[in-house]
């Protein structure tokens, strides 16, 4: 059984991050999910920065990121949301839709938005997308290193290797995975 996990809208928003946790729930070692509530919320935050994005630009990112994980979207949450209190009351429908699949974790940068005194009761956890994908390669560290693998192959414009792949992650925040998979694949520091 896979570790079911919700992604909230802050690790959606870096298309490399994005990609490879969508590549890591193709692996199998954990079923990823989110709502469209999150998906909008990650595409107001991607216009944001980026205004000169082509509204079917994000409609066809979305219909990718469904299509390589068809049973990722999470429905059937919203009547759960004013249920739940959080310190950002704009976060519950993160929490709702993990409660609704029985998730357990949320991977997400705000930590502090999901305290555990408000997740554990509810049998779940907030993690940081570097531990997440830390446990992930204790779970199946060649899996994951395909997946990066992957991920670099898949980048054509403009091509990219995969210790600049893995350079781009670390800037994202990600120094301990990026560290043990710069072990698997025996590059330098």
């Amino acid at each position: 059984m896979a570790f079911v996990v919700v992604y909230d809208a802050c690790v959606l928003f870096p298309a490399p991050l994005r990609d490879l946790l969508i590549r890591v729930a193709r692996t199998g070692v954990v079923q990823a999910h989110w709502s469209d509530q999150i998906i909008e919320e990650c595409f107001r935050a991607l216009l944001r920065e980026r205004p000169d994005l082509a509204p079917e630009n994000l409609a066809r990112t979305k219909a990718l990121m469904n299509r390589a994980l068809p049973d990722a979207n999470v429905s059937g949450h919203e009547p759960l949301i004013d249920s739940f209190v959080l310190p950002d009351p704009n976060d519950r429908h993160v929490l709702a839709a993990a409660v609704r699949i029985g998730a357990q974790a949320i991977v997400t940068f705000n930590l502090d938005d999901f305290p555990a005194t408000a997740l554990e009761p509810l049998g779940l956890e907030s993690k940081h997308p570097d531990d997440f994908l830390i446990e992930a390669l204790d779970i199946a560290p060649g899996a994951i290193a395909a997946a990066v693998h992957e991920q670099a192959a898949a980048l054509k414009n403009p091509s990219k290797s995969i210790v600049e792949v893995l350079e781009n992650l670390q800037k994202q925040g990600l120094p301990l995975a990026v560290a043990r998979l710069r072990e698997a694949f025996g590059s330098p520091r």
